[in-house]
């Protein structure tokens, strides 16, 4: 990068690295208690996530009017309280509400821009993202053999991977790749649908399914006298299937809530595989010699997950691991390009080649066709000078194979979580690079962005 990013990453990893490791328990949190065995309760998670970027923009870039060869700025990933209350193991009710993605110049509330109280990216809408009821249908038995819930509303019980369902309080990385949300803010919302599902377990087999009418996608499809592009328009959507099953070999995970956890940072021994699927008939359209013709959007995958202690059981060293292969079908063609927190628009005067996917961070997010994602990380041993801080170096990488780009992209992570009070309090470094497409089927260059999050929750 044309910066001081990686010479910033070297300094804060060394200077966290010569300090202690460690991870307390974090108890039940922020719960109020109906009754003495705790079993009547009402229990809330707040959180923060913060963000510090050094972003390598794409060719043709301009922010707030400005050509931009590179943006830094700090903004609010995400901003978000939960809440959930059972006083009855029949019944429960969750509602989660937020905000997502605000920077200096985007994520503002609707009508925000230009200079002013109302100026871009200030006043977010702040919205609901989980509002769902559940209902105990079978309870689990002594023995614990099998169990099953009923719930409905907006909610977050996905199909697909485990990582569709991923929890945002404790991630391995610094963020989810977004592709594990293959609808996320088109048929959805921030990853959610109305519907109902079940869930359950059956020995060591957790399940979930669901039924959902997905939200209202109506762009118009360009007409091709080539080859067709698929666009989201789904009319008066047609009713979507999903579901996702792993089964746990070691230790059993909750399901109270729909969110998997990403890394237990040394204190379960879990190894899970996993599929999924989800179906939505007519959920695109393209346009071929003036005929428009619909698509159904169909997703698959296949996934393991490991998360051990490892070595001395006095250094708690861990390791933890996560493998999945997505198989997309979205239509002719179809592709996706989008970049988190984007501060960027497309520079007019710019007279260079420009990036297929767009300004600023776009890269291209998903479409037809396969994604492999694989991340590892290792936790290092306790430092007996300073037991409560840990360190946990991670990588990742993506191959993304996509019917409408003939150039397979590569994308890599690598970074580090240092542990200040487990995923209570942490700060986590990480650099990524992305291809940047001039064609479809030619790569040009390789952008780099830079962050630093730092992360609490209560």
């Amino acid at each position: 990068m044309k910066n001081p990013s990686v010479i910033l990453f070297a300094l804060l990893l060394g200077a966290f690295g010569l300090r202690g490791q460690g991870s307390p328990d974090y108890g039940s949190g922020m719960k109020i208690n109906f009754n003495e065995k705790g079993s009547k309760y009402m229990r809330f998670v707040l959180w923060n996530q913060i963000w510090a970027r050094s972003i390598d923009n794409n060719p043709g870039t301009m922010v707030n009017g400005t050509p931009s060869d590179n943006t830094f700025d700090i903004g609010a990933r995400r901003i978000r309280v939960l809440a959930y209350s059972q006083i009855s193991p029949r019944y429960m009710v969750v509602l989660h509400f937020g905000v997502n993605n605000q920077s200096f110049v985007q994520g503002g509330g609707s009508g925000t821009s230009g200079t002013g109280g109302y100026g871009a990216g200030k006043k977010p809408q702040m919205f609901f993202h989980d509002a769902y009821s559940e209902y105990a249908l079978i309870q689990p038995a002594k023995d614990k053999k099998f169990s099953m819930s009923f719930g409905a509303g907006l909610h977050y019980f996905n199909g697909i991977s485990r990582m569709t369902s991923a929890s945002t309080l404790n991630f391995l990385a610094v963020d989810a790749p977004v592709f594990n949300w293959p609808l996320i803010e088109n048929s959805d919302q921030f990853a959610r649908l109305f519907g109902m599902y079940v869930k359950g377990k059956w020995g060591k087999l957790d399940y979930r399914f669901n039924i959902n009418k997905p939200f209202a996608t109506s762009l118009a499809p360009v007409n091709s006298t080539t080859d067709a592009v698929a666009v989201d328009n789904n009319g008066d959507s047609r009713l979507s299937k999903g579901g996702y099953a792993m089964y746990q070999f070691l230790d059993q995970e909750s399901n109270l809530l729909p969110y998997t956890v990403g890394t237990y940072v040394g204190t379960k021994r879990v190894f899970n595989i996993g599929a999924g699927f989800y179906n939505q008939p007519d959920g695109t359209m393209s346009s071929l010699n003036g005929v428009k013709s619909k698509h159904d959007i169909t997703s698959m995958a296949i996934d393991a997950f490991v998360d051990m202690p490892i070595g001395d059981k006095k250094k708690n060293m861990a390791i933890t691991a996560y493998t999945v292969l997505y198989s997309n079908d979205f239509g002719p063609n179809y592709l996706r390009n989008t970049g988190i927190m984007n501060p960027g628009v497309a520079d007019p005067a710019f007279t260079g080649t420009k990036a297929l996917a767009g300004a600023g961070n776009a890269r291209p997010l998903m479409g037809t066709g396969s994604i492999w994602y694989t991340q590892a990380g290792l936790l290092l041993p306790k430092n007996s000078d300073a037991p409560k801080l840990r360190v946990q170096p991670f990588v990742a990488y993506t191959m993304k194979k996509l019917d409408a780009l003939p150039a397979a992209g590569s994308y890599f992570d690598i970074g580090s979580n240092f542990y200040i009070d487990g995923h209570n309090s942490k700060i986590t470094l990480q650099y990524s690079s992305r291809p940047v497409y001039s064609t479809k089927d030619n790569i040009s260059d390789y952008k780099g962005e830079f962050v630093i999050q730092f992360a609490n929750y209560l």
